[in-house]
């Protein structure tokens, strides 16, 4: 499926706006709507889309039910499947091989942030017969350099084993692609796992057919439908990124990061630009989704889970609330360690009883103070590993986590603790 073809509800906006703010106040006046901007006054014909992927949209897209959503990324991260090379896509249909990137519709939706940026651009990056898909946000400095904040997972390792040698990564930045690729590249591993076929899988199980690729002139293969890809190196040279307003709304560090100089950009005619806003409701999907099926899979080695929800108020991030059947004394104990141990940036995680809608924060919260003693049923870690998107962290970078065990108390009449409304 291509990504122009999930617009067909979104509202089409056709007076001349500006991606500098302009694209972005539009869509905060709205409400954040899904909205396509069809005439943009720095890249004539070029389009924008933002909004699209909230979490009723992808289970849309996809044709899934939203509890069936969970399942299928953690049956897409055990069943990969090989992606389909072919020799054209649409992707090529219009290729500069001297890239000017201020010609391309990068927003600059912030005030408080350094520029133009893609946010929701994926990094194809291989290296020593290793091949990563993943998030990595991209400032425009100039006409062909970009400045990455690569966070610390397996691309900033490829990136750093490369630099011990004093070589260049080759890689390619996709966007706007089928929404299955989106997904896998938001998507985390303890081992070298090839993004890639991860969505391959998601393609297959969705659509019918396995993703295809298509090669760029530096042997990069990038999805064949995808709106734009630029083809390029990751620099031995580091340069300012940030301050950048991230998942939690809060505004992120300046850094030296790694530049990535671009050799060529290819795309679609006519393109449609995927201009994510940060912090909104589509960040936090593509952020915190992919990370459900992971606390999933950890919490189900030591009890029956049944659902997890990243809260909007952790950002998508930070805070999750976990269901649970409850079958042996201890499984909402065992299950915060799990869970925190599934998801390392977490800093809360509440576990619930089957009976309690875990989108809903007033149900949890009604669970917390009907079920919840925090003397006995809080668990409080100390000098964990943090996350970058608290302020709040420690100056190592250590945080203070917190599990809040809400089930039924164990041996007690189940019938005193359940609700009538």
């Amino acid at each position: 499926m291509a990504f122009r073809d999930l617009l067909g509800a979104a509202t089409f906006v056709d007076e001349e706006t500006s991606v500098l703010h302009g694209v972005f106040d539009k869509s905060k006046s709205t409400g954040h709507d899904l909205l396509v901007f069809n005439k943009l006054k720095e890249a004539p014909g070029h389009r924008i889309a933002v909004n699209l992927l909230t979490r009723p949209r992808l289970c849309a897209a996809l044709s899934i039910e939203p509890g069936d959503f969970i399942d299928l990324l953690g049956w897409a991260m055990t069943n990969p499947g090989e992606p389909k090379v072919v020799t054209t896509g649409p992707v090529l249909e219009n290729i500069q091989s001297e890239p000017d990137l201020y010609k391309l519709p990068i927003p600059h939706h912030w005030r408080e942030d350094r520029g133009r940026y893609m946010s929701s651009s994926v990094i194809i990056a291989e290296y020593d017969g290793i091949r990563n898909m993943s998030f990595h946000r991209q400032l425009l400095r100039d006409k062909n350099h970009l400045v990455a904040r690569i966070v610390p997972r397996h691309l900033h390792s490829i990136t750093k084993s490369a630099r011990a040698e004093s070589k260049e990564v080759n890689v390619a930045i996709i966007n706007a692609p089928d929404p299955v690729v989106l997904l896998a590249a938001a998507m985390s591993f303890n081992t070298n796992i090839d993004e890639l076929t991860i969505a391959s899988a998601l393609h297959e199980k969705v659509h019918g057919s396995p993703l295809e690729l298509v090669e760029l002139p530096n042997g990069i293969q990038v999805p064949a439908q995808a709106e734009y890809a630029m083809w390029g190196r990751i620099t031995t040279e580091n340069d300012d990124e940030g301050p950048y307003v991230d998942i939690t709304g809060t505004v992120d560090d300046i850094r030296k990061e790694p530049v990535i100089e671009i050799d060529g950009i290819t795309h679609r005619t006519n393109p449609v630009f995927h201009a994510l806003i940060p912090a909104e409701a589509e960040h936090k999907t593509l952020m915190g989704l992919p990370r459900a099926p992971t606390i999933k899979s950890a919490v189900s080695k030591v009890c029956e889970c049944l659902d997890v929800h990243m809260t909007e108020g952790g950002g998508g991030w930070l805070s999750a609330v976990v269901k649970i059947r409850v079958k042996n004394e201890g499984d909402g104990m065992k299950a915060i360690h799990a869970a925190l141990d599934g998801h390392k940036s977490m800093k809360m995680v509440t576990i619930v009883d089957e009976d309690i809608d875990i989108t809903d924060p007033v149900r949890v919260e009604w669970a917390m103070m009907t079920r919840w003693q925090p003397d006995t049923d809080s668990v409080i870690l100390s000098n964990q590993k943090g996350s970058s998107l608290d302020p709040s962290r420690l100056d190592d970078g250590n945080t203070a986590k917190i599990g809040i065990d809400a089930t039924i108390p164990w041996g007690y009449d189940r019938s005193g603790f359940m609700s009538v409304q």
